[in-house]
């Protein structure tokens, strides 16, 4: 009986050992399989011209044969510690077996996981969660979508993959909308403003939405509702009435706007909310002459502030063909413009007064955009510049930087920037004029006059015609 015992310990000390062992040679070839599916692929085995480009790159000291290289010697002090182990087994008591055999599987391990290499984009480009591609990694990447508890802002939101898993034509393997920085601290604000029934009409909220914009809330995200339209919409005045005329008052929303018609507002004898265009509804007397007729003479001087169109085009012959003007105006720059076919784009939002609505119904090109936003133009492209009432003396040195450098960015070399009438205190101008040379534009005019309705003579306007250098860098 006690030999049977010791044979039967003896059989199964040794069908342990065999199974270790056999155990040992499956991960072996498991691991080599592994590594050769890792290094050569069925794409790499049939393309031959990329299997030599590949083998060229390593001998000339790629990242790609450091990366082999350093997969090899792993692999060789892998099988070594196999070899080393099988040896060590054989005169090792069953009890030692077992606690080597659990060290070496867990030393095994561990050598397995730092073999571990990054993953290709290739396999980034086809994970089910798509990873912003400025991500360094899927734990960095912040989802803004969890931010917002209203659905559409967070499906908006949301980066949205390619349907067919690849890269669009944009060089992007998904879709990633933006908005401005500021929604997130006016998340209350910008949920109101989603809050509605997907293909229902959405609520006459654009206030809400122009303040969301004004404060930084922009770009705005898109919205699945129609917008409102005027319940009586007559179609426009044609082209060859429409610049200098007034609309009709039944295609303008009124909601919001304490005059309820655009004779109230040309009329200017209503307090109508808005400050800095007061009488740029009265398209006769006070639009039709400006830039055309000297206008606001300096009786002791005999200066304006305001150019006038004909002397500023003349310095650029022929050249002077599309533009922007960024104003709080109701387009009458570019209605003058229009008449010496050149093509300007007004940018202006709606303070107080339907302006934008005015600027399309005049037949001209509205771009609603605040002083807050990027020019939405590429590099090198208008050729002038003009504005007026928008840039003052409330802004900022440092955003007034920012403001030039972008309005530099898309003008063209030789293209013009026409500051008109930049209102700001006395002692206040030698640091704004200070902040316009670092432009180093070339000077065609330039005038400073005293700001005529109070009579501390604190205050003064300055308008200047620059010339972008060619900058042959």
């Amino acid at each position: 009986m006690r030999n049977s015992s010791i044979f039967n310990k003896l059989g199964i000390w040794k069908g342990g050992i065999q199974s270790f062992i056999f155990a040992l040679g499956f991960f072996a070839l498991v691991l080599s399989l592994a590594t050769i599916s890792r290094f050569y692929s069925p794409s790499s085995l049939i393309n031959t011209e990329s299997l030599c480009k590949s083998d060229h790159s390593e001998t000339q000291g790629g990242g790609g044969g450091t990366e082999s290289s350093a997969a090899n010697k792993t692999i060789q002090a892998v099988i070594r510690k196999i070899e080393e182990e099988m040896r060590n087994m054989k005169d090792a008591p069953t009890e030692s077996a077992a606690l080597r055999y659990n060290t070496f599987l867990a030393d095994i391990l561990g050598v397995l996981k730092s073999a571990q290499v990054p993953v290709t984009q290739f396999e980034m480009e086809n994970l089910e969660r798509v990873v912003h591609p400025l991500a360094k990694s899927s734990e960095e990447a912040v989802e803004p979508a969890n931010y917002f508890l209203t659905e559409e802002i967070r499906k908006y939101v949301k980066i949205k993959p390619n349907r067919l898993g690849k890269q669009n034509f944009m060089g992007a393997n998904g879709t990633f909308t933006s908005i401005g920085h500021a929604c997130f601290s006016m998340k209350s604000d910008l949920q109101e403003y989603m809050d509605y029934d997907v293909g229902d009409i959405c609520k006459d909220d654009w206030k809400l939405a122009q303040k969301l914009m004004v404060h930084g809330c922009d770009p705005l995200p898109r919205r699945r509702c129609f917008s409102r339209a005027p319940k009586l919409y007559y179609k426009p005045y044609p082209i060859n009435e429409s610049l200098w005329k007034l609309p009709d008052d039944r295609n303008v929303r009124w909601s919001g706007y304490r005059c309820k018609n655009f004779t109230c507002l040309a009329s200017n004898t209503s307090r109508k909310g808005f400050f800095k265009c007061a009488d740029c509804f009265n398209l006769t007397h006070h639009e039709k002459p400006r830039w055309i007729q000297p206008v606001a003479l300096d009786p002791r001087l005999n200066t304006t502030a305001d150019f006038l169109i004909p002397e500023v085009l003349n310095i650029k012959p022929g050249e002077i063909r599309i533009g922007l003007d960024f104003s709080a105006g109701t387009g009458s720059f570019a209605a003058r413009m229009r008449e010496f076919n050149v093509t300007i784009v007004t940018a202006t939002i709606n303070f107080g007064a339907p302006f934008s609505e005015m600027i399309a119904l005049r037949g001209l090109i509205p771009l609603y955009l605040t002083i807050n936003q990027r020019l939405p133009f590429f590099d090198n492209t208008l050729d002038i510049i003009h504005t007026t009432r928008f840039l003052d003396g409330w802004i900022d040195y440092m955003f007034l930087d920012f403001v030039l450098y972008d309005m530099d960015r898309v003008l063209r070399p030789g293209g013009l920037l026409w500051i008109d009438s930049f209102f700001c205190l006395k002692h206040d101008l030698r640091n704004y004029l200070e902040t316009f040379k670092i432009l180093r534009y070339k000077k065609h005019k330039f005038v400073v006059v005293p700001k005529l309705d109070k009579d501390d003579d604190r205050e003064v306007f300055f308008s200047a015609i620059l010339e972008k250098p060619p900058r042959p860098f």
